[in-house]
C-alpha cells in the first residue's frame, strides 16, 4: 500500500541530504507541499535552496526542533501528512571534540519531534539515521542488515542509536506509525566540505594538501546522495510501520582509492596526499545490505560511483561562489 502524502514537514532541509530531498519531491512529484525547519547552525546552509523562495509549494521556518514550544506550535498547526527528519548534527570530528550539540539535536530533538507528531495524530514519521550505528566490520565480515545489532563507536553515532532506540519505542510503546531508514555514505552536489569527498575536491582544486586519516585503507560504501533521497521518498511512502530499511551503493572503496579518484578528476598530482593521524576509534568498514529495500520498496541503485563522483566534481568546479560563500561564512548571514 502506497500512502498518500501530500503535505511534508521535512527537518533538516537546508543541509545537505535534505536539500537534496525537497529539490527531488518538488521536481518529480506534482502534489506535495514541503514546510522545511531548519535551525541554521554552521551546516545549515540557506544557499542550498535560495532558488525555491517563490516556489508555492515550498515554505521555510527557522526553529531548532528541541525548542518543545516552536515545534509543537508548528506541527499541531502545519495539518502534516508526515514528518521526515533529516535534522541531526553529523561530523563525527566535531562529535569527538564535543558531544553536547548531538545529544541536543539529535536525541532531544528526535523525542521533541516524535512527542509534536503523536499530539498532533501526524500519520507518518521517518526517522533518517546512517549505517554508522551499527558499528565497523572486518574485512570478511557480511554486509550490515536491519537486523544487525547496534554497536555505535562514536559519540556522534551514538546519539543517532539514541534517536533510532526512541523511534522504536514510539512505534512500539504508543502505536505511531514510523519507520527508519540506515543509509551508507553520502556525496553528491551542496555537501559541506568538511566531509572527506568535497573536502577533497575543494582542496584539490586549490592545490591544497589532502589530509588522509592513517593509513587511508577505512572503507566505506559510498551512495550518491540523489539515490539516498529517492529511497528515502519510497520508505515514506511505500515502508511498513515500524520497519528499518537500508540503503547502500554496492560501491565498497578505500578511502585512499577515492583520495586518488579525486586527485585524477581535478588533474592534481598525488603529492598532494597528507598522512595525518587517524581519528580516535576510527571504525574501518561498513558496507550494507540494501536487499529488503529493494525487495520491499522497490527501490535500487542508480547512480554508480564513476559517474557520481565525475558528476560531483563538475558541480563543485562550476560552484565556486557556493564554495566560497561557504568558506568565508557568508551563507550565515
Amino acid at each position: 500500500m502506497e500512502h498518500a502524502i501530500k503535505n511534508i514537514l521535512v527537518t533538516g532541509g537546508c543541509g545537505f541530504i535534505g536539500a537534496n530531498f525537497i529539490r527531488l519531491e518538488l521536481a518529480e512529484r506534482e502534489g506535495p507541499s514541503i514546510t522545511n525547519v531548519d535551525a541554521l547552525t554552521y551546516a545549515g546552509n540557506p544557499d542550498n535552496l535560495a532558488d525555491l523562495a517563490g516556489n508555492r509549494r515550498y515554505r521555510f521556518v527557522k526553529a531548532d526542533i528541541a525548542d518543545r514550544s516552536a515545534i509543537f506550535d508548528l506541527v499541531a498547526s502545519g495539518g502534516f501528512d508526515a514528518i521526515v527528519n533529516f535534522a541531526a548534527e553529523s561530523h563525527v570530528d566535531r562529535s569527538i571534540d564535543d558531544a553536547t550539540p548531538f545529544l541536543r539535536t539529535n536525541v532531544l530533538g528526535t523525542q521533541t519531534l516524535l512527542d509534536a507528531a503523536r499530539a498532533a495524530k501526524v500519520p507518518r514519521y521517518v526517522q533518517v539515521s546512517t549505517d554508522e550505528v551499527y558499528g565497523t566490520l572486518g574485512p570478511r565480515d557480511p554486509a550490515f542488515e536491519e537486523t544487525t545489532p547496534l554497536a555505535p563507536n562514536s559519540p556522534y553515532s551514538a546519539s543517532k542509536a539514541a534517536a533510532d532506540f526512541l523511534v522504536r519505542a514510539a512505534y512500539h510503546t504508543h502505536g505511531m506509525d514510523t519507520v527508519i531508514t540506515r543509509c551508507s555514505n553520502n556525496y553528491g552536489p551542496y555537501q559541506f566540505p568538511e566531509k572527506l569527498i568535497p573536502l577533497f575536491i575543494t582542496n584539490a582544486l586549490d592545490g591544497k594538501p589532502l589530509p588522509v586519516y592513517g593509513d587511508g585503507m577505512q572503507v566505506r560504501d559510498w551512495i550518491h546522495v540523489r539515490d539516498h533521497c529517492r529511497g528515502v521518498a519510497a520508505a515514506l511512502r511505500r515502508g511498513r510501520p515500524g520497519e528499518v530499511y537500508n540503503f547502500g551503493g554496492r560501491s565498497e572503496r578505500y578511502n585512499m582509492d577515492v583520495t586518488k579518484a579525486v586527485l585524477e578528476l581535478t588533474g592534481r598530482p598525488e603529492t598532494l596526499i597528507r598522512h595525518v593521524t587517524d581519528r580516535p576509534g576510527h571504525d574501518r568498514r561498513y558496507a550494507v545490505n540494501c536487499a529488503k529495500s529493494e525487495s520491499e520498496l522497490g527501490w535500487k541503485q542508480t547512480v554508480t560511483f564513476e559517474q557520481g563522483l565525475a558528476e560531483t566534481v563538475e558541480w563543485y568546479k562550476a560552484n565556486s561562489a557556493w564554495i566560497d560563500r561557504v568558506r568565508s561564512g557568508a551563507y550565515r548571514g
